[in-house]
């Protein structure tokens, strides 16, 4: 129900908001240090912003989780929504995700509640796990064009990543590199990423 009132409230914005749209193909989806994938992900997305810092969007790809839950292949669609200000120089995001994979029977639908503060080219993100879900705690700072990051996933491990994001005539490329280091979940695991990605 609330996935059709958040697509209600899409499809009636007020003229004075900007919707985009994003596309993007990679040769894995990498989350949190895990793969999604375990290769080629495709995924794009819907994106409003107001001019007052509300924004809500609907993001998707294709995920195959055959090496971690045995549920095979099939989809993600992120939900989201929130609200984003500056307090004093430092940069407040609150938001809501759902994260939804449709025919799975594995019970692998969960959502969160996260907060993100920034100043300057430092981040750190509070992501709250509801009804059981895991929390997951992040800090990340940017150099130019490139950007580091350190996430602790509560039951899940520990991961590290660093990205480089360069242009590819009128795309956007990026080389990113993750480690992930396992508390429980199934593993260690390490990835090297190239994605190019457009925006609309």
């Amino acid at each position: 129900m609330k996935k059709i009132l958040l697509l209600m409230a899409l499809v009636s914005l007020p003229s004075y908001s900007a919707v985009s749209a994003n596309v993007s193909i990679a040769s894995d989806y990498i989350w949190r240090g895990m793969t999604q994938t375990d290769g080629i992900a495709v995924s794009g997305g819907f994106d409003y912003a107001a001019d007052g810092g509300f924004y809500a969007g609907i993001w998707g790809s294709n995920v195959n989780f055959n090496d971690s839950t045995g549920s095979g292949n099939g989809a993600e669609f992120d939900y989201y929504f929130g609200y984003g200000f500056d307090m004093g120089g430092i940069g407040v995001d609150i938001g809501y995700v759902s994260f939804d994979y449709p025919g799975n029977e594995e019970g692998l639908d969960f959502e969160e509640i996260v907060l993100g503060l920034s100043m300057g080219d430092l981040g750190l993100t509070f992501a709250l796990g509801q009804d059981g879900a895991p929390d997951y705690t992040e800090v990340s700072y940017g150099i130019g064009a490139v950007s580091v990051s350190y996430g602790q996933y509560d039951d899940y491990g520990d991961n590290l990543g660093i990205s480089y994001g360069f242009g590819c005539g009128s795309y956007d490329c990026a080389l990113a590199y993750s480690d992930f280091s396992d508390d429980g979940y199934g593993g260690d695991e390490d990835a090297l990423v190239f994605s190019v990605s457009a925006s609309f």
